[in-house]
């Protein structure tokens, strides 16, 4: 009987690895980052931002330079 649950466990992992490649497969390769978005993103590095505040100001700092 223990023979039979190891294998069967054995089985489940490997199924369960196998959908896991697929499922990274599947995804859509990431867009080019914009200028302006690696700009903000060097200037919230510089000013040590991090979380929240990183990202509301990376949100201002590129709609500003999409105004200028």
């Amino acid at each position: 009987m223990w023979k039979f649950a190891a294998a069967l466990s054995l089985s489940a992992l490997v199924a369960s690895g196998s959908v896991a490649v697929a499922q990274m497969k599947e995804r859509a390769p990431a867009t080019p980052r914009s200028a302006a978005s690696i700009e903000c993103s060097k200037q919230a590095d510089a000013k040590g931002l991090h979380g929240k505040v990183r990202k509301k100001f990376r949100s201002k700092c590129k709609r500003d330079m999409k105004k200028a």
